[in-house]
Formats: C-alpha cells, structure tokens, sequence
C-alpha cells in the first residue's frame, strides 16, 4: 500500500469525513489512459495549487472556508476501490461530494457510489465517451458515457467536438441524451439554451467536468487535448445556473483527465475552479448564515 501524503485544500484543516461540509476525494487511477499519461498525478496536483488561491470569493463576495469544513479523503489507487468511496460520510448532514481524478472511466464506478436512483449527469468532455469498448477495454475513459446510460440515467453533454459517426447517430436518436456540440456554443442563442436547460435542471444531477472540454490555451496539459472549447468564464456561467438557478440536488462533482505540467497552469485552473464550485454549492447552502466556524478561521494567515 502506498504512503498516504498529508495534503489540504487551501492549507485548511481536514476534519473528520462526518463532520465536513465538503468532502474531497483523490482518484489516482489512470489505467485506461490511451494519449498522454499522468492523470493519476492530478489530484494531489490540484489540491497543492489550492495554497495559491485566497480565501476570498471576488464573484459571489464572500469567504466561504469561514463558514466549511473540508475533508480531504486517501487516495484511491484500485480501481475496483472506487465505487466504495465516501463511506463513512454523514448520512445526515448535506454534503458536497467531489472526486478529482484520474482519467474518466473513474465516472460511472463514483455515480454507482452516490446515486441510488436514475439521475441527470451534467457532462463537460470533448469526447463523446460512448464507446461500448476501448482498445479492448471496456471500462476505458472512452466509455463512460455509454455506462451512465446504461445505469440509466439522463446526459446533458456539454462541448462534444470529438467522437465517432457512430456515437454522433446515438446522440441523435437517445431521447435520454442532449447534446451541445461545441461549435454550437459559438452561438449566443445556443449558449443561452444551454444555460436556460441547466437552470431548468431538477432532481438528482451529478456533475462531471473533463478538463479537455476547455480550449487548450487555457488548460494546456490533459489526456487527450482537442482543439477549440470553453473558456473558464462560461464554465462558471454553468456552474452559477446549476448551483444557483436550478431546483437540482447535487449528488457528487468530479474533474478528470488533467495532467500536471511544469508550468503549473493546468493544475492552477483545475483548483480555481475547484474553489468555484465549492463556492456556488455553499452559497446554494446558505452558508453564509452559519456561524463562522468554517475551516479559515481555524488557521492564522497574512
């Protein structure tokens, strides 16, 4: 087995996994990788680049780490260990649920994990992902889009600009998939339908954000970059119509598929918006109301 890091997010304190407002997973799996590999490197990555970030919220104007606790869970290196995670987490208390992977075929073993029912799957990728197998592998990151279906659940699939003629004929036809292509998104009419199905959204929804849905000038380094994407201020307008506008239940978040890079950028955006969504998910909460007795009082800092 191997040595567990001690490694948090922001330079806060992690509690115990019950008494945290947002527990954080790391799933260092990246065995189905099929371009550049690392993936499994990401999550300790991200969360380094977490002690850049202040504390502050310049959108939402506010502080959330006064009012949360993290829990920042070991890292998962098995596979077949994967849809056990967050045991032990409250089954009481609301918590926001996010796992930082590792490459995508990590999706449906988490949505196994928390989804009890047939839920929305909110899907940021470039790639289609609806292989039935890759490369002889059938839990590749290839396919997670076609065992979510077959979990049976519903896909919103967001800047698709990659896939086989035979994906594209499914995506026409699976009343369970809407799908908006990424050349689509260059279209204001089409941006505004996206954000309007987002905050139409209700349920169970789980999120899922692979890093090569954004344009590689602004996350350079993942498994399998594609050229053109979104940009990081649509991606917090989706994140804004789906926390805060939409009548939707978050049952788990992850971000997959990033690959830490020398120059830090990748990592540095992956944990801004890790931040973003912590963020818009405690504002949904109202966390502001609590009494400050989040993580960021808890440490002394200039």
């Amino acid at each position: 087995m191997k040595k567990q890091n001690i490694i948090e997010y922001q330079e806060l304190p992690s509690v115990e996994i019950q008494d945290a407002d947002v527990v954080i997973n790391r799933v260092c799996w990246g065995g189905s990788v099929s371009g550049k590999e690392g993936t499994q490197d990401a999550p300790d990555a991200i969360l380094i680049e977490t002690e850049q970030m202040e504390y502050y919220d310049e959108d939402l104007e506010y502080s959330p780490m006064k009012y949360m606790q993290v829990h920042v869970a070991d890292s998962i290196y098995e596979y077949e260990k994967i849809k056990t995670s967050f045991r032990g987490r409250s089954s009481e208390k609301k918590q926001l649920l996010i796992s930082l992977g590792g490459d995508h075929s990590i999706t449906p073993q988490l949505t196994l994990a928390v989804l009890k029912n047939s839920a929305t799957i909110l899907f940021l990728d470039a790639h289609a992902d609806l292989r039935r197998s890759y490369l002889g592998d059938t839990n590749s990151h290839a396919t997670p889009v076609f065992h979510l279906l077959k979990q049976g659940h519903n896909l919103v699939m967001v800047g698709i600009r990659s896939m086989f003629e035979s994906e594209a004929l499914r995506i026409k036809e699976d009343k369970n998939i809407h799908c908006f292509m990424d050349r689509a998104l260059r279209c204001e009419s089409v941006r505004k339908e996206l954000l309007q199905t987002v905050s139409a959204l209700e349920g169970d929804v789980y999120l899922s954000i692979d890093m090569d849905v954004f344009d590689p000038a602004c996350v350079p380094s993942v498994g399998t970059p594609q050229a053109g994407g979104i940009d990081y201020y649509f991606a917090t307008d989706i994140l804004e119509a789906l926390f805060l506008k939409s009548n939707a239940e978050i049952k788990g978040v992850d971000m997959v598929e990033l690959i830490p890079e020398d120059s830090k950028v990748s990592q540095l955006f992956a944990a801004k918006l890790l931040q973003k969504i912590i963020s818009y998910w405690g504002r949904s909460q109202g966390v502001e109301q609590r009494e400050q007795t989040g993580g960021q009082m808890q440490v002394k800092y200039d």
